[in-house]
């Protein structure tokens, strides 16, 4: 009977050892299952009355996107090429004049950035001037982000 009792001992000790190799392997695995990134995001409705208003993406990095609400995308330098949505009545600007722009976001690991067309009402915009609007950051909260490798 000893040796039964010794030998269930041994397949238990054994076991805790397997399992706690596992888990440490688990552990030193993760990081590499993992990429660490932030999030550019559009869906987001602005405040109008701080005179800021959606966009739509439509290149990320020069390449052709469908808009979505959020970009994972790994840290460093990236050009988001922006159409305005500004639907305010005192724009009194052509439609020839409403072209895209870029605004570049220098992303950081874990962070959100909430982008918007921010409309320059100091002057009065008429005709073709493409001045009354520029692409910006209005908001950066910290943020899990989670980007499969």
């Amino acid at each position: 009977m000893v040796g039964r009792v010794l030998s269930r001992h041994q397949r238990v000790t054994k076991l805790a050892m397997f399992l706690s190799l596992a888990a440490l392997h688990g552990c030193a695995s993760a990081p590499a299952d993992s990429v660490s990134c932030g999030t550019v995001s559009s869906y987001l409705a602005p405040d109008n009355s701080a005179q800021l208003y959606r966009v739509v993406v439509t290149h990320l990095d020069g390449v052709p996107v469908i808009s979505r609400p959020n970009y994972p995308l790994s840290p460093g330098k990236h050009e988001f090429t922006v159409a305005e949505l500004i639907n305010a009545p005192e724009l009194k600007v052509s439609l020839a004049a409403r072209k895209v722009k870029v605004l570049t976001v220098d992303v950081s690991a874990d962070q959100r950035y909430h982008i918007a067309a921010q409309f320059n009402t100091d002057r009065i915009y008429i005709g073709s001037n493409q001045g009354y609007w520029q692409p910006i950051i209005w908001q950066t909260e910290i943020h899990e982000c989670e980007m499969k490798p």
